[in-house]
């Protein structure tokens, strides 16, 4: 399945060409990203007869939906460990975990202590003892089979006219994949999501080319932070072009970009590409959160 590219109608300097592939319209709950992470661990998950997906996640996660979702639609049931064990009764406050749980997911909700312990045998063991036998997909969905699928993002003319491919940078899988199938002549950028500078070592277990590169400038305080900055760029961007962004990973790109290309930092005639990885689902509940804050919203109205 393949996305369309779409012409960001603003003036920019330099001859600079800018597009936008829009992943997020891939499909209705499990869009973007998720989409792609997910579809050989579907495969695998069924090869080896598995009847249950398990996964982890915080309160607003895309990915935790984007599980849900797949459960529902290739007959799977599926298990969230959730990240906080206040959430417990305040489900039916949340959009996200409402929807996963009206999509048929079973939720298991542990402390951020535990949480932190997630990947350690003895915690996986305690998992299988709980709910026997299933199909371990990481947080976020990065494992080798979820970079093969986003492997598949960019088509041959993608690779042939653009000179730079941007997207957002959460777990690292998104971009392992990219890289793996970019060619030489074409650059990458990562925006991160998350502060430090921990990702690239990350990225460098999945890739062996080097047109590749992370820029940390654009988290906005970190993971999920937002600043009145962002969320007036988002309105403005969405009343501009009628593309809604998510406020947590391609918002903060997108914003990026256009700063960048401000400041003179892509050759004249660059053509550049950014990736929407979806997420518009978080957006209900970053505004929930605004509204008790007396802040501006985020403007966008679903079809």
């Amino acid at each position: 399945m393949q996305s369309s590219n779409q012409k960001i109608k603003i003036a920019l300097p330099n001859g600079i060409e800018l597009f936008i592939k829009r992943e997020d319209k891939l499909h209705p709950i499990i869009s973007g990203n998720k989409f792609r992470k997910l579809k050989y661990n579907i495969q695998e998950a069924k090869r080896l007869d598995h009847a249950t997906l398990l996964t982890f996640g915080g309160a607003f996660s895309n990915h935790i939906l984007a599980v849900a979702g797949a459960g529902a639609e290739f007959g799977f049931k599926t298990i969230g460990v959730i990240r906080g064990e206040e959430l417990e009764n305040k489900i039916y406050e949340n959009p996200t975990l409402a929807k996963a749980q009206e999509l048929g997911m079973q939720f298991y909700f542990v402390s951020r202590t535990a949480y932190r312990d997630k990947e350690e045998p003895s915690f996986v063991s305690h998992l299988h003892e709980k709910y026997g036998s299933f199909y371990l997909v990481p947080e976020g969905g990065t494992n080798n089979l979820a970079i093969k699928g986003c492997e598949e993002i960019l088509t041959n003319s993608d690779k042939e006219y653009f000179t730079h491919i941007t997207c957002a940078v959460g777990t690292g899988g998104t971009i392992s994949g990219l890289i793996n199938s970019l060619t030489e002549k074409q650059q990458i950028i990562g925006f991160s999501s998350l502060k430090g500078a921990f990702l690239s070592e990350v990225i460098r277990n999945f890739v062996s080319k080097t047109n590749w590169s992370i820029n940390d400038n654009y988290h906005f305080g970190g993971y999920g932070k937002v600043t009145d900055e962002l969320i007036q760029f988002l309105n403005s961007f969405y009343s501009q072009t009628a593309i809604p962004l998510d406020p947590v990973y391609t918002g903060k790109m997108v914003f990026g970009v256009l700063d960048l290309i401000e400041k003179g930092y892509f050759p004249e005639n660059s053509k550049i590409l950014m990736i929407h990885t979806g997420g518009l689902q978080g957006i209900k509940g970053m505004n929930f959160a605004l509204q008790s804050k007396n802040k501006e919203i985020i403007q966008f109205y679903e079809n």
